[in-house]
């Protein structure tokens, strides 16, 4: 049986790259490669919805970023948490943990 690969929920991306982030600064690449390692490749995350959504975090200040060099010598933006970007991980996660539990819920009915 093989297992195939699943979009993201809306909101979520911002979830998963806000944990991300918060265990160090990453450039996109990076941020992409440790979600489907982390994840074993269940959820897809496509650069055409990662990029947007690290440009609105960094927007609402949640993250920050600077130039640098990625591991292969390349010119990358790094991504750093910032203190409301914890704030906010620390609110999306007590959302996520309300949600999944009443969608556990209710598929446990019936």
């Amino acid at each position: 049986m093989s297992q195939s690969r699943t979009d993201l929920m809306q909101g979520t991306l911002e979830l998963l790259i806000l944990k991300t982030l918060s265990r160090e600064s990453m450039h996109g690449y990076g941020i992409v490669q440790r979600i489907h390692e982390t994840v074993e490749d269940v959820l897809k995350v496509e650069d055409g919805s990662l990029y947007p959504a690290l440009y609105r975090m960094e927007e609402r200040g949640w993250i920050t970023s600077e130039w640098g060099l990625s591991e292969n010598n390349r010119r990358a933006k790094f991504y750093t948490l910032s203190r409301t970007g914890r704030k906010q991980l620390e609110a999306q996660s007590e959302n996520w943990s309300r949600v999944s539990q009443a969608i556990s819920r209710v598929l446990q009915t019936a």
